[in-house]
């Protein structure tokens, strides 16, 4: 078995639930958008088919969980789903190329 070189940051992590995964998929869409810096690089660059493949992630989990979620999960979900959703129209346009909308 190999050695876990985790140290201390393993004991800092968030406990795994619903909604730190689904903050977790918000937090790469908003990088991929550029509205936050990138922590590993600190540079803010638009990724407009990273953040799109992101979008879709959380609204794929929103039609397969809807029925199983409690209402402050499904709250959680559908307000970062219209954030990302307006976020994404306003920085790639409806056209998602990065280019602007006419």
């Amino acid at each position: 078995m190999s050695q876990n070189n985790d140290g201390p940051a393993r004991d800092t992590l968030p406990e795994v639930t619903f909604s730190t995964f689904v903050m977790s998929l918000a937090s790469a869409a908003l990088v991929q958008l550029g509205e936050v810096p990138n922590p590993e690089t600190g540079t803010q660059v638009v990724h407009p088919r990273l953040a799109r493949h992101s979008i879709d992630m959380l609204e794929m989990l929103h039609r397969k969980t809807t029925q199983g979620l409690d209402e402050q999960e499904r709250r959680l979900l559908e307000s970062l789903l219209y954030e990302l959703r307006m976020k994404y129209v306003m920085k790639c346009g409806s056209t998602g190329d990065g280019t602007p909308t006419a």
